[in-house]
């Protein structure tokens, strides 16, 4: 894998990790729906990440 690709995927987990990190400050409480958003957007962000450079880039 590019270095490029790896300073992608790392900025795009640390821009989510920032927007996690604001969801759960936001909230007073951690609740199983806030842990269920937090789940929810990791794998809409990170599977077709997943897929696209790490599946489909060993061929």
């Amino acid at each position: 894998m590019k270095t490029t690709i790896k300073i992608r995927i790392a900025l795009l987990f640390v821009a989510w990790l920032v927007t996690v990190c604001l969801l759960i400050v936001s909230n007073k409480q951690f609740t199983p729906y806030l842990a269920f958003v937090i789940v929810a957007s990791a794998i809409i962000v990170f599977v077709p990440v997943y897929k696209k450079y790490i599946r489909n880039g060993k061929k």
